[in-house]
Formats: structure tokens, C-alpha cells, sequence
């Protein structure tokens, strides 16, 4: 489905007008999903920043639509309205990932797909963390035409060893 699809749901809202008449210098800020492919549980969620007091709206789809204000998220930089529409769609982002894969030998099978769409300097940015079948980690940025920016693939053993 297409980003605007999860906006408008957004919009229609009773939750989002209560907020958009408490927050009208709020803006689209960002989309957060995570595409369980094994369960088939997703998550859709809608992220709009508020100016004033400097915290994260988040709406969240599952079950009608709910809404949550951060109230310790503490930003470095001001996020970046998003404007326009999304070319990409949503479910194309798992065939993008595995046809990258398949460019560069990796054999495993994704799982799940974390994706976050931000505007950046302009542009809209599809970042993308994998999880495969043997606990692997892909991170691939993704433009919104669907152009790979960046791939690395890491083990989540690996990760964990750096925590330490």
C-alpha cells in the first residue's frame, strides 16, 4: 500500500483533528512499519513533530487509530517536514531488499522489515533495517524511486559483541 494510503487513515481520524486542533503547527514528520513476514503481524505508524514544545505525535494503526505523545524524546536536529507524496510502495520495499540481495550473493531470507520514511535534505528516504533467517541484519537506504543508496550486512552476534 502507498504512504498516503496510512495518512489519510490519519486524517480522517477523530483522535488526529482533537490533535490538529491543539497542534496546528504540527507536521508530517514521519512513517515507522515493520513488515512481519513470518507472523504477519505489521505495525503502521504515522509520526507528526510539534514545533512548539518539541515532541513526536505518534499515531499508530493497528486497532482503529490511537495516538501517543513522547514526552522525553529529545531531538539533535529538527526533524524535516515530509511533503509531497511517496512514489515507493510499501509492499515493494521487501522486493527491492531481495533484489539487492540477490546482486550481491546473500542467500538468506528476510524475516521481518523495519522501515522508516523521513525527508532528508529534501528527499525522501526509505531506511530499512532486515532481519533474515539466520539472525542477520541488513540495513539498506532506499530513495523514494526505489534506488538503493546504501547496503551493509551485519550479524546480529556481531552487534551484540560491540554493546558489550
Amino acid at each position: 500500500m502507498k504512504f498516503e494510503h496510512y495518512i489519510k487513515r490519519v486524517e480522517e481520524s477523530p483522535e488526529f483533528k482533537k490533535f490538529r486542533e491543539d497542534h496546528k503547527k504540527a507536521y508530517l514528520s514521519a512513517g515507522f512499519f515493520v513488515l512481519d513476514f513470518d507472523q504477519g503481524k505489521h505495525i503502521h505508524q504515522i509520526d507528526f513533530f510539534i514545533p512548539g514544545n518539541k515532541k513526536i505525535a505518534t499515531f499508530k494503526l493497528e486497532k482503529g487509530v490511537s495516538m501517543q505523545v513522547s514526552d522525553t524524546f529529545k531531538l539533535k536536529t529538527k526533524p524535516e517536514e515530509m511533503i509531497g507524496k511517496s512514489n515507493l510502495d510499501i509492499d515493494a520495499l521487501k522486493g527491492i531488499v531481495h533484489d539487492e540481495m540477490m546482486n550481491r550473493t546473500v542467500t538468506q531470507e528476510v524475516k521481518k522489515i523495519i522501515a522508516v520514511l523521513q525527508q532528508q535534505n529534501g528527499k525522501k528516504i526509505w531506511r530499512l533495517n532486515c532481519i533474515t533467517n539466520d539472525l542477520g541484519i541488513i540495513k539498506v537506504d532506499v530513495d523514494d524511486e526505489g534506488n538503493v543508496l546504501d547496503f551493509e550486512k551485519a550479524n546480529l552476534f556481531d552487534m551484540m559483541k560491540k554493546v558489550k
